[in-house]
């Protein structure tokens, strides 16, 4: 039998030299982007009661798709139960494909599909949170010792680090504070509205909205944006230092990597979060008056009137300190999780995620404590 197969730059030939062998010859120039034919089909269409196939070769030039074709012929050869001889290829092919055959293939390229009830995952995850716990307080202890050495002026901080962390952290996150506030604002006048109406109240909209925001859900919302902002930044720029070995660099060089990464993030969010919190409660107030002045007639006068009446000092106090426990809790998270970022670029997404979750988990731990002790406390 004899094929050819003419491109523009090269040509495939294949005689039959007895009834059990083949000659397959190249020739000409073959390069990657010509439209080569697949090499199941040539398989498919040799003759029955092949069993050895012998490779002639007579080309200028080649390049890794012939390199990778030939490969493919081989190993199809080779499900087939059919003998190849190399010698009449090019010496570097052959010894490219020496090289890539004594490596072994690796059989458990991927990710295993291994279906787990739900009682196997539970464990899981409760054992992996009780492996984490140790690590996390030695963490607190290093942030900790790194607050003494800098109330005692001893910390390796440099104050630029610091200027630029608030800046990141704080007059660019109005605008996403700005939007969240207002509709949460607005979405809590109606449905107080909606409630405060049976009984002819809705003048205390401006009680509900101006103690709801400015006491509780102002630092929530602000401390769950700030996780979701700032937190996963922190994981992913200390997981990325992670990677490339920046971290290691700092502690081979005797740099406490906490006083020089950690304690500038720590040190503005605890700064920041505070005032971004009584923003957003001013903000949500403004949606209350919105919402108030245009649908349920309350003048803003009124509004206003009744919101000094309703405001006092204790109640900016718990917010602003929810905000600063909220704010080092997502940059606890944040820095906690990208410095036990893995060495791969998945670790950092990875890192990033279970930031988040470890931030938002916090908070509302957080949350519950500072309620009930508030409330204990008469405040």
């Amino acid at each position: 039998m004899s094929a050819e197969t003419n491109k523009s730059q090269w040509h495939l030939r294949t005689n039959r030299s007895d009834e059990n062998s083949l000659e397959v010859s190249f020739t000409g120039r073959w390069c990657l982007d010509q439209a080569l034919p697949p090499p199941d089909l040539l398989m498919d269409e040799l003759p029955d009661g092949i069993v050895h196939i012998i490779f002639r070769t007579n080309l200028s030039s080649w390049d890794s798709g012939f390199l990778a074709y030939i490969s493919c012929l081989i190993k199809l050869c080779a499900k087939k139960g059919i003998d190849v001889e190399q010698v009449g290829l090019p010496e570097g092919v052959r010894h490219l494909l020496a090289m890539a055959a004594a490596v072994p293939e690796q059989k458990n390229v991927g990710r295993p599909h291994v279906k787990k009830n739900i009682v196997y995952r539970a464990g899981s995850a409760t054992i992996e949170f009780l492996r984490g716990v140790p690590e996390m307080l030695r963490f607190l202890g290093e942030i900790i010792l790194s607050f003494g050495r800098l109330f005692t002026g001893k910390t390796r901080l440099r104050w630029s680090d610091l200027w630029w962390e608030i800046e990141e952290v704080g007059p660019r996150a109005l605008l996403i504070v700005s939007v969240i506030s207002f509709l949460v604002g607005l979405i809590l006048a109606y449905l107080g509205a909606d409630q405060l109406r049976m009984v002819g109240a809705q003048i205390f909209i401006a009680d509900l909205v101006a103690i709801g925001m400015v006491r509780e859900i102002g630092a929530l919302m602000t401390g769950i944006i700030i996780a979701g902002r700032t937190g996963s930044a922190f994981a992913a720029k200390l997981g990325t230092m992670q990677v490339n070995e920046e971290i290691d660099a700092f502690r081979t060089l005797g740099i406490s990597a906490v006083d020089f990464l950690v304690l500038p993030r720590m040190l503005a969010l605890m700064l920041m979060v505070p005032l971004l919190t009584l923003y957003s409660g001013f903000v949500g107030m403004l949606a209350g008056l919105l919402i108030s002045s245009s649908i349920f007639d309350i003048g803003m006068f009124e509004y206003y009137h009744e919101t000094i009446n309703a405001l006092e000092l204790k109640h900016f106090m718990v917010g602003l300190t929810k905000g600063s426990v909220y704010g080092a809790m997502v940059a606890f998270s944040g820095c906690l999780r990208g410095m036990q970022c893995g060495r791969s670029a998945e670790a950092v997404g990875e890192a990033a995620t279970s930031a988040v979750v470890t931030s938002i988990l916090l908070i509302t731990i957080s949350a519950s404590i500072l309620t009930i002790l508030f409330y204990q406390l008469g405040i």
